[in-house]
């Protein structure tokens, strides 16, 4: 991370403590515990989209291409009077972030309010924008294509990078969001229910607390 100019050395009064927790795919991912800095932060009161609002904007379309951004935030510059405020250990020297970590509980406001500024090119009903999340829809190839052309073309003004392995393009049906969405309309996503359906059937009252749980 030092190498890749994402953390520096720090001699800051604050400092927070390192993690590591894993990712849906199994990897490793670099995390700090801010919840005392969180605490006394300002909130940014920027909205997030709402996900069902999300989903109902695709309604009526049939070509779908859905984008991904790698190591989002940390594309993201952070400014340098807020650097010293991310301070962390993971037990040896301190060290402070150069861009915007993971952990911050204006983070996500901050991106998704850069998201649609960078963005804002393309028409709001053609473009879904959920954080790191894009989706291009359109009920024509031609408008779905045009439209992607001017999200690639922002997204590289804005010196931003996406995940080639998690973008998936001109598809009839993609997952977006925790849904399938496609032409006839959105459902839910498979993965996201196979737990529940290889759910033992209950036999006592402690793994009935337990599916409440799963399902609640």
């Amino acid at each position: 991370m030092a190498a890749a100019g994402i953390i520096q050395p720090s001699d800051s009064p604050w400092v927070s403590h390192g993690m590591l927790v894993h990712k849906k795919d199994g990897s490793l991912r670099f995390c700090v515990n801010y919840r005392r800095l969180n605490y006394v932060t300002r909130k940014d009161s920027y909205p997030l989209p709402r996900i069902d609002d999300a989903h109902d904007s695709v309604a009526g379309s049939t070509w779908f291409s859905a984008l991904d951004l790698c190591s989002s935030y940390w594309q993201v510059p952070l400014s340098p009077s807020a650097r010293p405020e991310t301070a962390f250990t993971i037990g040896r020297g301190l060290w402070e972030f150069n861009v915007i970590p993971f952990g911050l509980c204006n983070s996500p406001a901050t991106f998704e309010e850069l998201m649609e500024k960078v963005l804002q090119p393309v028409p709001a009903l053609a473009c879904v924008v959920y954080l790191d999340d894009i989706l291009v829809h359109a009920s024509i190839y031609t408008a779905v294509v045009n439209n992607l052309c001017t999200v690639f073309e922002q997204i590289t003004k804005a010196n931003l990078c996406l995940n080639s392995a998690k973008c998936s393009l001109f598809h009839w049906q993609t997952s977006f969001l925790g849904h399938v969405v496609s032409k006839r309309g959105v459902s839910t996503d498979p993965a996201k229910v196979e737990a529940v359906e290889k759910w033992a059937s209950p036999t006592s009252t402690g793994e009935v607390r337990s599916f409440l749980g799963l399902a609640s």
